[in-house]
């Protein structure tokens, strides 16, 4: 299966599924009832890239909160409910855009009813979400421990539950905390189901473990042209989650726009503090709006050349720097002047 062949399914104003550009979800970790952190929280990721958020509901003053953060947000907005199928219904009804359950975990086949009763309504999405830490006794034991294939049988066993009441407007996310187990699942998954996918690495840890493991995972599973939406799920703060899911899928080739820095590893030869030039490089250019790549270059010996590849670029030298056009030194700066060169050259860009 790949994304042009998976169901095309609308969460708020965008459009997932059917060959859609892949889009980049986080979720809030503010309380949900605390309308104001939780806007705030939502507009700085919005800045940062994010096309739909996730907030938990785990009452009813959560569920109410939704329609106040609605009407001060720009992108769809996902209910995240755990157990209470009231709390499902009560989020439906206050302008959730989707809805996340785990129907094995909302009870008995009426409360589930219930909750697709409300989504049907209002014709809204329902991501059915399955967790290799939550696996059913029967196929842990049925497959001889926590396994891709038990994963996939518990997704597709709770999709049944919903089709069979007569719905069919699903988005699926199966989430392991084992990378491999996690790609080897949904390359199962997505040859039995042509529902779209939400892939994520689920608990993967700090940003550095964090990062690593799910570029690696998602990489994996996107490159199989598998996934209408991804989520980088870090302990940390979740705009570092946007930034980290927008790399992973401009290095797969799957969006373009946005400074590409590179930059050589420091050798005996470096004569500035090219580590901390790289990163005020890195953080300058986030708000610029093109699509080039930067070099960051730690001497004059290979800067030019390596620097060839980038459409512009910087190599530091003892006390001054060089400028660097397609490979060709434009000119030489003070040391302290190269930052705001680069930045003046790269604001004047288009006008060249």
């Amino acid at each position: 299966m790949h994304r042009s062949n998976t169901k095309i399914v609308k969460i708020g104003d965008k459009v997932i599924g059917g060959g859609n550009p892949v889009l980049i979800q986080s979720m809030t970790n503010t309380r949900t009832e605390d309308v104001e952190a939780t806007v705030a929280q939502i507009l700085r990721l919005e800045k940062a890239g994010c096309e739909i958020i996730r907030c938990t509901v785990p009452t009813y003053e959560a569920a109410q909160a939704l329609s106040e953060i609605k009407k001060q947000i720009h992108i769809p907005l996902v209910a995240d409910i755990h157990f209470d199928y009231k709390m499902a219904v009560a989020a439906i009804e206050n302008g959730a855009d989707k809805i996340r359950i785990n129907p094995g975990n909302i009870g008995s086949r009426e409360k589930v009813a219930a909750v697709v009763d409300a989504a049907k309504e209002r014709d809204i999405p329902i991501r059915v979400g399955v967790n290799s830490g939550s696996l059913e006794k029967e196929l842990v034991e049925k497959y001889h421990g926590v396994t891709a294939e038990g994963i996939v049988e518990s997704a597709l066993d709770k999709v049944g539950i919903i089709e069979d009441l007569g719905y069919d407007n699903m988005v699926i996310s199966i989430k392991s905390s084992d990378v491999m187990m996690c790609v080897r699942a949904h390359e199962i998954l997505a040859k039995k189901t042509n529902y779209p996918l939400h892939v994520g690495i689920t608990e993967s840890g700090t940003v550095q473990s964090g990062n690593i493991k799910s570029a690696v995972g998602l990489g994996i599973i996107l490159y199989q042209g598998i996934g209408d939406t991804i989520r980088v799920s870090l302990t940390g703060d979740p705009v570092e989650e946007i930034k980290s899911a927008k790399l992973i899928l401009r290095t797969l080739g799957l969006r373009k726009g946005g400074i590409e820095v590179v930059s050589c590893p420091t050798c005996g030869r470096t004569r500035i503090d090219l580590i901390g030039l790289a990163n005020q490089v890195e953080a300058m250019v986030a708000d610029i709006p093109l699509d080039i790549k930067v070099a960051v270059m730690g001497c004059a010996v290979n800067g030019p050349g390596e620097a060839k590849e980038a459409d512009i670029g910087i190599a530091g030298g003892l006390g001054e720097g060089l400028l660097i056009k397609k490979g060709e030194i434009v000119k030489k700066v003070p040391e302290d002047k190269l930052l705001e060169t680069l930045r003046e050259e790269l604001l004047n860009w288009d006008r060249e």
